[in-house]
């Protein structure tokens, strides 16, 4: 499974109403030096079209802009859409990490490794490696 396929499974899970960091997906994707790959999967949708982008933002909680969308407040108004507060600072749009991070826990963390895990397998008990040459 490449980083791309393992980024939309996390992203997909990004509750409506709360934002992720780059930083934390791609932690979650297990590669956690890998914050700006992340970004640049999402701005060239590598990791599908059907990814919510607008909930990711950098480790401060400013929004990407017209750098990943067609408008300058586009990430904005879908926020702000789904009942996030977004505040315009001397950065740019920002998010309240505290108040509207993606405070997911170890058991949704093992849950999206198990999901990760299973795209291996088979779906057979114990699991039939299905990957080339068992990598």
């Amino acid at each position: 499974m490449t980083f791309y396929e393992k980024m939309a499974i996390v992203c997909r899970r990004i509750p409506r109403g709360t934002v992720a960091t780059y930083g934390q997906i791609a932690l979650l994707c297990g590669a956690p030096t890998h914050a700006r790959q992340v970004g640049y999967g999402l701005k060239h949708d590598l990791a599908g079209e059907d990814i919510p982008v607008h909930r990711v933002v950098n480790a401060k909680g400013i929004l990407s802009g017209a750098a990943a969308f067609e408008t300058w407040d586009m990430q904005k108004q879908l926020l702000t859409g789904e009942g996030v507060e977004v505040l315009w600072t001397e950065d740019g749009w920002k998010v309240d990490l505290k108040k509207f991070g993606w405070k997911n826990t170890m058991e949704e963390a093992e849950a999206i490794a198990q999901k990760l895990k299973m795209c291996y397998t088979d779906g057979a008990e114990g699991g039939k490696d299905t990957t080339p040459e068992g990598k």
